[in-house]
């Protein structure tokens, strides 16, 4: 019982940030600390309600009241008064709330460990305590608000930030990203569009990175691609950002030849972005040569952009690497239709 209680007292001194896309409704949380596994304490989301984090002397309880009455309709800022109404110790607590309308709140206990405070803003609230200064909720918020890339990666900017500017006094040791969309998880089976933390490293937000890093590729640009798809009021908003992953993917070093592959088909059956398409697609080339199916793709991507005879040229090296493809047959002949002009 003793063990309990010191427990109970024990203040968790983390930076957070909740953050909205309010052109795809993606709603998101990224959090670190010097804890073990914040991801499992601060954040709470559902992507029917919206976003609340729940730290310092954390109320594990906030989370699960406060979206349910973000369901219900309830403004951040009557939940939040509604919480802490509820709560024994509502000034040993931090929290963050954002609604899918965007409007935000935060709140700081006049018992939270220095320094503590928070920045809030239409479509993102920032928090933290326990802090090296005010310096990392202002860091975080000027990088959240200074980028126009997907919201994982804002997300991402800004713990980024935070950690730079000061961070946790105390050190490090977990950090956690996850962003909700509606079917935005593993071929829309549910809302996990990103689901990433960290539980014990002496370094979790860069592990956290490189862990972000990888995910975009093989599940965050597959989805959005997806949802363009599923939600044609939203298409435009979601190729922008799979296109913006395109773009990153050809400035890195990365080189994993399903990455460009998988992009640049996606994109050329849209006929879309036809000289990036194909500078994706050829750099697939360049990591696996000897790859018919990569071979295909460049043959389309050179088909997308107008440029038939190319298109030609690589899809006759793919059927000589597999001569009974049938799928590489309906190809060429497609390819040298367009070429002949008939």
């Amino acid at each position: 019982m003793f063990f309990l209680l010191l427990l109970a007292n024990i203040h968790y001194g983390t930076f957070s940030i909740v953050g909205l896309d309010p052109e795809t409704g993606e709603i998101g949380i990224a959090v670190a600390s010097r804890v073990l596994d914040v991801g499992y304490i601060v954040p709470w989301l559902d992507a029917d309600a919206g976003g609340v984090a729940t730290q310092a002397l954390s109320n594990p309880y906030f989370g699960p009241w406060g979206l349910a009455l973000l369901k219900k309709g309830y403004s951040p800022d009557s939940v939040l008064k509604i919480i802490l109404k509820k709560d024994t110790m509502p000034e040993d607590r931090q929290v963050g709330i954002v609604d899918l309308k965007g409007n935000s709140i935060s709140f700081t206990g006049k018992n939270c460990l220095e320094w503590a405070g928070h920045i809030d803003d239409r479509y993102v609230a920032i928090q933290g305590n326990i802090l090296a200064g005010e310096g990392v909720v202002q860091a975080m918020y000027r990088a959240f608000k200074g980028s126009n890339a997907p919201l994982p990666e804002r997300l991402l900017l800004a713990l980024e930030a935070g950690e730079k500017a000061g961070g946790d006094r105390r050190g490090k040791q977990s950090a956690a990203l996850y962003v909700l969309k509606k079917r935005g998880g593993y071929l829309g089976v549910d809302d996990r569009l990103v689901d990433l933390k960290v539980v014990d490293n002496s370094e979790p937000v860069k592990e956290l990175r490189r862990e972000y890093e990888l995910w975009q590729y093989a599940f965050l640009a597959p989805a959005y691609l997806r949802l363009a798809k599923e939600e044609k009021e939203k298409k435009d908003a979601f190729i922008e950002r799979a296109h913006l992953l395109m773009q990153k993917a050809l400035k890195s070093k990365i080189n994993k030849p399903e990455v460009f592959n998988s992009l640049a088909w996606e994109f050329a059956l849209m006929k879309m972005y036809p000289e990036e398409t194909i500078k994706a697609a050829l750099r697939a080339h360049k990591l696996a040569p000897d790859d018919p199916n990569i071979m295909d793709t460049v043959a389309e991507a050179y088909y997308a952009a107008g440029k038939p005879d190319e298109a030609v040229k690589w899809e006759e090296k793919a059927l000589k690497l597999q001569p009974e493809n049938e799928f590489f047959k309906k190809q060429l002949k497609k390819f040298r239709k367009a070429a002949s002009g008939k």
